[in-house]
């Protein structure tokens, strides 16, 4: 499906994967700021969310990943710097892998790679979280009116105990483009993940930021921010300099 999209500015693309629950307009607000004079931000709504309306989340990521292809091939754009979070670097984590030519980078944070040994009591936490939330009606109400679609369903599929697809991030295969890997101190899986994958591939940078943890593009945006802007930079002057 072709993705409900916000597009900003001109210039090389960056597609940013908001994380769930969230939409493409309301996610990464700071980081869309700042790079929307140099570049085109790509804010799409991932199905089920915002007003991307779509109800199967049985395949959720493969077909998100599919999903987002669809969406730049609308846009015509034919490579991209990805960056997610979250939700968002699930779906870009499958996006790069099923597509690796129309990534130009690769940038992600919120995402395990490996299963912890407290898992079990990790979802059964989450899962009691999300209870609470569809008891509370202030916030129902508030995720009624920012997703057309029955955003209770994206809760449903995390109540699975074997929802989080650890096949898939456990392992970097078949992703070309440089990779960042930003994680919070906060977040103690996370930081080991950051050694995990740099363990695995060339041309993977890690940045573990300080007084932050799962959310460290909203935590510390400006800190966030700057480090992607690095990497960015670093990263065109390397396709240039293989050019030439």
């Amino acid at each position: 499906m072709i993705l409900h999209t916000e597009v900003f500015g001109d210039g090389e693309p960056i597609v940013f994967l908001h994380t769930g629950l969230q939409t493409g307009l309301i996610d990464f607000e700071y980081q869309k700021e700042y790079f929307k004079d140099t570049f085109k931000i790509i804010l799409p709504d991932l199905r089920g969310h915002g007003k991307s309306i779509e109800n199967d989340f049985s395949n959720f990521f493969d077909d998100s990943a599919s999903d987002v292809d669809e969406t730049l091939n609308d846009l015509g754009v034919e490579s991209a710097h990805i960056v997610g979070c979250s939700l968002g670097a699930l779906v870009s984590l499958f996006f790069a892998k099923k597509y690796p030519n129309k990534v130009r980078s690769l940038t992600i944070s919120g995402v395990l790679a490996e299963k912890p040994d407290n898992w079990l009591e990790m979802h059964k936490q989450d899962t009691e979280h999300q209870a609470q939330l569809l008891l509370d009606e202030a916030m129902v109400n508030y995720f009624d009116n920012l997703h057309s679609s029955d955003w209770k369903q994206f809760l449903y599929m995390a109540k699975d105990e074997e929802w989080y697809p650890f096949q898939q991030t456990k392992d970097l295969n078949g992703i070309n483009s440089p990779v960042l890997y930003m994680a919070g101190e906060g977040n103690k899986g996370e930081t080991k993940s950051a050694i995990l994958y740099q363990l695995m591939k060339e041309d993977f940078h890690v940045s573990i930021i300080p007084f932050a943890s799962h959310l460290v593009h909203s935590e510390q945006p400006e800190l966030y921010t700057k480090i992607l802007e690095m990497f960015l930079d670093d990263t065109d002057q390397n396709i240039e300099h293989s050019m030439r």
